[in-house]
C-alpha cells in the first residue's frame, strides 16, 4: 500500500469561500454537511491501495480535534509551513518510496479514481493526474477550469500526484519558486525553459511529451495520467464549484439507492 499526504493548509489572505460559513479554514468548509477534508479522507481510507494518511495544515491540531475524523484508522496530522512545496518536501518519507499526494478540496475523489491514477503512474518518478477538456465538457459543460493547451487537447489538473520520495526534492524546490503562478499555465510552462514554451505555444508536442521533457531537466521520469472520470478535476475553488459538487453528491446518493433523480 502507498502512504498518502493530504494538503489541507490555507493560502495567505482571506478566502471568499469562508465568508459567512463559520469555518476557520477551507479544509473544514462543510459540503453536504461534512467538512470537505472528511470526504477526501473517507475516499482514501476506502481504497485498498492506500496505507497511512498524513494531513498537512498550518494548524493541524484544529483539524485533528474534529470528531468526524476520529474514526479513521492510520490518520495522522502534521503542521506545515506557508509554502506548499516546502511543506511537502518536509513531509516526504525517507528514501525513494512513492507517496500519493492530494488536496483537501478534492472532495469528489473516489477509490476508483485512486486506482486508475496509481495504475497509470507506475514506474514514474513524478506523475500528475489530469483531465482532458472534452472529458469534462461531455458531462459538465458549465464547469470553469484552468486549462493547459497542448497538441491533442486542453488539460486541467486533477489534484493527485505520485512522487518517488526524496528524489523529487529538486523539483519541489523549483516549484516553490513558481507556485504563486500555479493558475497561469503559460508562466508555468515558460519556467521550464524557452524551448518548452515555444513548443507549447506552437502545439509542437502533446502534454505527455512536454511533461516528460520537463522531468528530464531534473533527471526524473515524469508522466501525465489521463483520468477517465470528469469529476476528477472538479475541486472546490469557487461557490459555483461547491454548487456543482453538491449536485454530484446528490446524484451519487440517488444512484447508490437505485432511485431515479
Amino acid at each position: 500500500m502507498i502512504p498518502a499526504i493530504v494538503l489541507a493548509g490555507s493560502r495567505p489572505g482571506p478566502d471568499p469561500l469562508l465568508t459567512g460559513s463559520g469555518a476557520s479554514t477551507k479544509a473544514l468548509l462543510p459540503i453536504t454537511g461534512q467538512p470537505m477534508l472528511v470526504h477526501v479522507v473517507r475516499a482514501l481510507r476506502a481504497s485498498p491501495l492506500v496505507g497511512p494518511i498524513t494531513v498537512l495544515a498550518q494548524n493541524s491540531a484544529e483539524l485533528a480535534a474534529k470528531p468526524e475524523l476520529a474514526a479513521f484508522a492510520e490518520l495522522h496530522f502534521a503542521d506545515s509551513g506557508q509554502g506548499i512545496s516546502s511543506s511537502l518536501a518536509a513531509a516526504l518519507p525517507p528514501g525513494d518510496a512513492p507517496v500519493l499526494v492530494t488536496t483537501a478540496d478534492n472532495v469528489l475523489l473516489t477509490p476508483s479514481m485512486i486506482a486508475e491514477f496509481l495504475a497509470g503512474a507506475e514506474a514514474s518518478d513524478v506523475a500528475v493526474a489530469m483531465v482532458e477538456r472534452d472529458v469534462l465538457f461531455s458531462r459538465y459543460p458549465q464547469s470553469k477550469r484552468t486549462w493547459l493547451k497542448f497538441r491533442g487537447g486542453w488539460w486541467s489538473g486533477a489534484n493527485m500526484f505520485r512522487l518517488r520520495g526524496r528524489r523529487v526534492l529538486p523539483l519541489l524546490d523549483f516549484w516553490g519558486r513558481i507556485e504563486r503562478d500555479r493558475k497561469k499555465g503559460l508562466k508555468i510552462v515558460a519556467a521550464f525553459g524557452p524551448w518548452l514554451l515555444i513548443g507549447a505555444l506552437l502545439r509542437l508536442f502533446t502534454i505527455q511529451q512536454g511533461v516528460a521533457r520537463a522531468g528530464l531537466r531534473f533527471g526524473l521520469k515524469a508522466r501525465i495520467v489521463p483520468m477517465s472520470e470528469a469529476e476528477a478535476c472538479i475541486d472546490a475553488d469557487k461557490p459555483s464549484d461547491i454548487e456543482l459538487i453538491e449536485r454530484i453528491f446528490a446524484a451519487r446518493r440517488q444512484a447508490a439507492i437505485g432511485q431515479p433523480l
